[in-house]
């Protein structure tokens, strides 16, 4: 099952809206939920490094890793990667405007740094990549927008080397019937629909190859990032107000859409 919506148009948001999200999601260009608990409080950012963290431990990624970062962005979270734990990570995205701010970012780095960090532009549904050249494919916010998230899992099952992890995060639709609020502020705003529940992701991997060694259900930890940010979302720009005003809005509605299980979110960590 596709959505309705295609990858273009993710593009051509995600390339005009980068400069709204570094305002105050978070100024590095990283863009993903968090995970909260007694270490972070009701810190955003702590809670994102957080879920940076658990992944990392989850997937087994070490000095040895030959990482994919599938939907890298500005490639903030890929660098922190190959630099947190020595290893090789490169990264893909859709939006260019997102590869060439990884790029620029790269470049500031010292040349060993540089030699373990590689950015394209290209699509999840097809990786420019050999069969078996990564033992590990990491992403993070980033399958549900792709219309075809069957081919998705394909080609991450391919990419992989034998006994390859997939360690990753991705919204999930509890259930098919949704609010009109749900729809405006969540699904349309996002421009993505995904055929998958929590159960039904599981299947999905399955059926495409996977073994499933972990899933985790961290609908609650949307919820308090949506909304976190909702608290963010700046209150004194005048040239964005209105835009401003209305994420504000979108994101609490996001976290009642949670609330209601119309939205959820999960973690899962597979092996080939």
């Amino acid at each position: 099952m596709s959505s309705r919506f295609t990858e273009q148009e993710t593009e051509t948001y995600y390339d005009s809206e980068d400069a709204i999200y570094r305002s105050f999601w978070d100024k590095d260009g990283s863009v993903h939920w968090g995970v909260f608990d007694d270490s972070t409080g009701d810190d955003f950012l702590k809670a994102c490094a957080n879920l940076n963290d658990l992944m990392v431990a989850k997937g087994g990624i070490d000095s040895s890793s030959k990482v994919l970062d599938l939907g890298c962005g500005n490639g903030t979270t890929a660098i922190w990667l190959s630099g947190d734990q020595d290893c090789h990570v490169t990264g893909v995205d859709l939006s260019g405007v997102r590869v060439q701010n990884a790029k620029d970012k790269m470049s500031g780095l010292d040349q060993p740094a540089q030699a373990k960090l590689a950015f394209e532009k290209a699509s999840a549904t097809e990786l420019p990549f050999d069969e078996g050249t990564f033992s590990h494919l990491w992403s993070q916010a980033t399958i549900y927008h792709v219309p075809d998230k069957e081919s998705v899992l394909s080609e991450a099952y391919r990419v992989l080397e034998s006994g390859g992890i997939m360690v990753f995060d991705d919204l999930t639709k509890p259930q098919p019937n949704i609010s009109a609020a749900a729809k405006e502020f969540v699904y349309d705003r996002l421009l993505f629909d995904t055929p998958y529940s929590f159960e039904s992701y599981q299947e999905a991997l399955k059926k495409t190859g996977f073994e499933i060694l972990e899933a985790h259900d961290l609908s609650s930890h949307l919820k308090n990032s949506y909304l976190r940010l909702a608290e963010r979302t700046p209150k004194a720009d005048k040239e964005h107000a209105e835009h401003y005003e209305w994420l504000s809005l979108a994101y609490q509605e996001t976290a009642k859409a949670v609330g209601n299980q119309e939205l959820g979110w999960g973690l899962f960590i597979c092996q080939k």
